[in-house]
């Protein structure tokens, strides 16, 4: 069973329905009011975190050495998504890590749920 981690960044002062935020950005439009990311950055990040999982394609599907979860990256300039499969929640922890250090707090769709105090 897979499970979805999407991360957004507002810009100052501007709060989104985050449901409606989530549909536009997972179908690949650009919202007004979120900022844009440094995705090269962030992938690189994810690459280090998680260096001893097979990276395969572009580099943005790993799958863990022990066979427990694998997970995909897709992104626009705006948004994140983390597609896991059968993965154990600390290694999805590990990914929730990385974006909030870059100010992007998770919105899981499966609550549905934004972790940002708002």
């Amino acid at each position: 069973m897979g499970y979805d981690l999407n991360f957004w960044k507002y810009k100052k002062d501007v709060y989104l329905d985050n449901q409606d935020t989530y549909i536009k950005c997972s179908e690949k439009g650009l919202v007004d009011g979120l900022e844009d990311l440094p995705i090269e950055t962030i992938i690189k990040a994810i690459q280090q975190k998680f260096a001893n999982w097979k990276m395969e394609g572009s580099n943005i599907d790993f799958e863990n050495p022990d066979g427990k979860g694998a997970f995909g990256i897709s992104t626009t300039k705006q948004f994140v998504r983390f597609d896991c499969y059968g993965m154990e929640g600390e290694d999805m922890n590990q990914i929730i890590e990385v974006m909030v250090a870059y100010n992007c707090p998770l919105y899981d769709p499966q609550v549905p749920q934004r972790y940002d105090g708002e």
